[in-house]
């Protein structure tokens, strides 16, 4: 049955690459690619002499991989919608394209790797796997021109190389957070789109917070009916709304019904990417309190509500020591695990303020009974007997850093938002990690001058050059426990995030640098490859109705300190074509435009302009010679 439907995905690939020569009719026009744009960067890829033409007589090659109706099904209805007929593949000969599994493994590529042979006869695609010819696909489609989806062509030349790739890491994710904002069904298959398109392979779904409950419950209706909805206050900027009015209808929200998840579910491991769901535990629960104020500790007279805004500190928090919590939070896995084939479940367990705890006599009990030691043993504890649920029904757990406060078992994984020492302390411990610093990680920050950019999480800067800079690996971790860095993603949150166009904004370009960061060799890192690669690659995602935000026009500085004590300094921007103007105390802008020397301590002071506006403003930089 496995194999049945690993089967399937391929063909998938297959398929979708003959939808692609389609284009190439006699009509369109022809065009030569000079130069490759892939990200992320492969571990290798040699150019070579001569190039194969793409045409309307090219044909598709299945190699060892048979075909199944409800693929050429799909494909074919594919097809009609772009108003072409259904092609199918060829026999294997010159002039085509041909899809191999190698019949003899070859163990540097693994599971996920591929190679591309691109001669004057043929394309060859190959993998140890299916999924590496998925990933092979994607990189052939970087190969074709930005506006392919948009644009027909006669023919399409394509230089002679050699291409072998295989990640560096096993989990590249992205997280997306649903809870402050919903994005329905449509939005969510877009997003796995994207992730897919740059070999991501972990979609972190962030299902439940104080702001609403978004998978369906059977059991306790409440959590859709009323945990789910709350008033609609996304007119006024997130942190001014106006408190409800009595009466005043809940029209913003929603949740997805089993049916979605589960269609949601196939449609991401049709792409080769793993669903992991978060359902908090113990805090950030408002939605499950106003739903069911029963679990809320005792004594706490709080009449709680599914946010609208701000909530901070949050001190809803269920309560640990009645067993109906624990009931309540074993029924709720027991609807969840099923809906998600994978190995993990995410329990939350960040930012759960224990105030109500200390004055709860029942969670005091707890504490008494099970000799822990405070609060933070007893959401330990929580978290421990929560794992135990989930381990018996074959799936392991994982946490935001904090669950290490209260202990957990070593076979919890571990993800660590708060810098890397989180990572490094489990490590250490023998716990898996995912990297996920909110300094490189968290894509809600603004990614260029406030001043010039739509409401974002304030008082951070996080530029798509900074993404880049992120390494999962920290270099302070002993070679011994470099075995348990799994890897690291992204994360959005949505408090400042109303709309799927925003979000698309927020994730990009910065995805991208993400994608490279986990899946390119750290050897290969190229900022400036990067930015000439990236330009491109927004084209085509433009091309293909995604929304990208601008790039950082913030200025930063290099120095190469030279023998007689000053220093050269060069001033960059991450988006080619920006001018920089700049002083060095005097007060007089001059455009920038080649490294220049400084003799001390100085205070550089940049301003930059895009198209003739201005896009940053003054900034000051306080340089060291010395450093």
């Amino acid at each position: 049955m496995e194999r049945d439907k690993t089967m399937y995905r391929f063909r998938y690939s297959v398929f979708s690459i003959m939808a692609l020569m389609l284009f190439f009719g006699s009509c369109g026009r022809k065009i030569t690619i000079n130069e490759y744009a892939i990200v992320p960067m492969p571990v290798e890829m040699e150019m070579e002499r001569g190039s194969f033409t793409l045409s309307g007589s090219t044909t598709c090659y299945g190699g060892n991989v048979g075909q199944n109706d409800a693929s050429i099904k799909y494909i074919s209805r594919l097809l009609r919608q772009w108003h072409f007929n259904p092609v199918l593949a060829g026999k294997m000969e010159n002039n085509s394209i041909q899809f191999i599994i190698n019949d003899t493994l070859v163990p540097e590529i693994g599971e996920e790797g591929y190679t591309i042979d691109v001669t004057k006869d043929n394309i060859v695609i190959a993998a140890n796997s299916e999924q590496g010819l998925f990933y092979g696909f994607q990189t052939f489609v970087q190969m074709l021109p930005e506006d392919i989806s948009e644009t027909r062509y006669s023919k399409i030349v394509l230089p002679a190389c050699h291409i072998k790739d295989y990640p560096r890491f096993g989990w590249r994710g992205s997280h997306l957070d649903v809870s402050r904002h919903f994005f329905g069904v449509t939005q969510i298959k877009k997003h796995l789109d994207l992730m897919a398109r740059y070999k991501m392979n972990r979609f972190h779904w962030h299902l439940t917070d104080d702001h609403g409950w978004r998978i369906e419950i059977a059991k306790y209706p409440l959590l859709n009916d009323v945990g789910s909805w709350r008033v609609d206050r996304d007119d006024a900027p997130w942190g001014e709304a106006e408190p409800p009015q009595e009466g005043e209808a809940r029209t913003n929200g929603g949740y997805y019904t089993k049916e979605e998840v589960r269609e949601i579910v196939e449609y991401a491991a049709e792409r080769y990417i793993d669903i992991i769901p978060e359902i908090e535990i113990p805090g950030h629960c408002c939605a499950v309190l106003e739903a069911y104020p029963q679990f809320a500790c005792a004594g706490d007279d709080t009449t709680y509500t599914v946010q609208y805004g701000p909530y901070w500190p949050p001190r809803a928090i269920l309560c640990g020591g009645n067993d109906s919590v624990m009931l309540f939070l074993k029924d709720v896995m027991d609807e969840v695990i099923p809906l998600f084939p994978y190995k993990y479940i995410h329990i939350g367990g960040d930012e759960a303020v224990k105030e109500n705890w200390k004055r709860c006599a029942r969670c005091q009990q707890r504490i008494k009974k099970e000799g822990l030691k405070n609060e933070e043993e007893l959401q330990g504890w929580m978290i421990v007997q929560m794992e135990k649920y989930v381990m018996r029904q074959g799936k392991s757990i994982i946490g935001w850093d904090e669950i290490l406060e209260g202990g957990v078992s070593s076979d919890a994984t571990v993800m660590s938002w708060r810098g890397d020492r989180g990572g490094i302390e489990a490590a250490r411990r023998g716990n898996d990690v995912i990297m996920t610093p909110m300094e490189f990680c968290y894509l809600n920050f603004y990614q260029a001058d406030a001043e010039f950019q739509p409401p974002a999480m304030p008082n951070t800067l996080l530029t798509l050059h900074k993404v880049y800079q992120f390494d999962p690996m920290p270099e302070s971790l002993p070679e011994r426990y470099r075995k348990h860095i799994l890897g690291g993603q992204c994360n959005l949150w949505t408090e400042y995030i109303n709309t799927p166009e925003m979000a698309e904004y927020m994730l990009l370009p910065r995805m991208c640098a993400m994608a490279e960061v986990l899946w390119s060799p750290s050897t290969s890192r190229d900022w400036e490859s990067f930015r000439r690669r990236i330009a491109r690659n927004i084209i085509r995602l433009r091309a293909n109705d995604y929304r990208v935000g601008t790039s950082s026009f913030t200025p930063w500085v290099s120095k190469e300190k030279l023998s007689d004590g000053t220093s050269r300094i060069a001033i960059h921007s991450e988006t080619e074509g920006t001018d920089i103007y700049y002083h060095t105390g005097d007060g007089k802008f001059r455009r920038y435009s080649e490294p220049f020397v400084i003799a001390a301590d100085t205070e550089l002071h940049t301003i930059a302009f895009y198209n003739g506006l201005l896009r940053e403003k003054e900034h000051v930089l306080k340089l060291r010679t010395e450093n």
